[in-house]
């Protein structure tokens, strides 16, 4: 054997590290498919462990309980998101409405088409009873997606290319299109995926279009121009 070789047992003490740097992410994996496939109160530890492929005894290495098991899901798909999407928002060149657009389209991309978007269904369904992951919800998601959005609505305003506005109410007319879009992919979506009538895609365009009608300053200027994919 040269002195470069590997023998048997070092190779195996490898593989076992790497599967246990792997073991959080898999679990993660794992508990976000049951969240969503059968809501937070009705999936098992247990059941997690054993999609992951490990024992309960591992899975509580890493997660003391359902409930922190259940926060590192919602950080590890969506509240870790938000400083990556402030930091896009500083950086972005373009136009507020050109901003909006933007923000609909990596939303969708990156939380709406996946299997993320089944915790706004999670929460909305089973928050009375569980109300310690309501708070955590609150603090790590609702409150700071709000603030993103907040935050382009008043660069509008303040660029002079939207209306005066009250913020604090304006960002549910942002939020209305995609909880309306996961409640309905996570409800009648998954057992008639057509029954919508028309793609995602497009109806988030109609809404932008909409949206941006209604708050974009019109003395002087032209309204916004819609997507391509929006039929003239």
């Amino acid at each position: 054997m040269s002195p470069t070789s590997s023998s048997p047992s070092t190779a195996a003490g490898t593989k076992r590290e790497r599967r246990k740097e792997a073991r959080p992410g898999e679990l993660l994996e794992a508990a976000l498919d049951l969240f969503v496939e059968k809501g937070f109160a009705a999936t098992r530890v247990d059941e997690v462990a054993a999609r992951a492929g490990v024992s309960k005894g591992t899975l509580f290495l890493y997660f003391p309980s359902k409930e922190e098991l259940f926060k590192a899901v919602v950080r590890e798909n969506i509240a870790g998101r938000f400083a990556e999407w402030n930091n896009e928002l500083e950086n972005f060149a373009g136009t507020t409405s050109e901003v909006l657009r933007y923000c609909y389209q990596v939303w969708w991309e990156r939380i709406g088409c996946t299997k993320a978007s089944g915790i706004t269904k999670l929460m909305l369904s089973e928050a009375q009873n569980f109300p310690e992951i309501v708070q955590f919800y609150q603090q790590e998601v609702i409150l700071p997606g709000q603030a993103l959005i907040r935050r382009i609505l008043e660069r509008g305003v303040a660029r002079g290319e939207f209306r005066p506005m009250n913020p604090d109410y304006a960002v549910y007319l942002v939020l209305a299109p995609m909880i309306f879009l996961m409640l309905w992919k996570h409800s009648i979506g998954a057992c008639v995926p057509d029954a919508l009538g028309m793609t995602p895609e497009q109806y988030i365009d109609m809404q932008a279009d909409n949206i941006l009608h209604g708050l974009c300053v019109r003395s002087g200027t032209n309204p916004p121009a819609p997507s391509s994919s929006t039929p003239v």
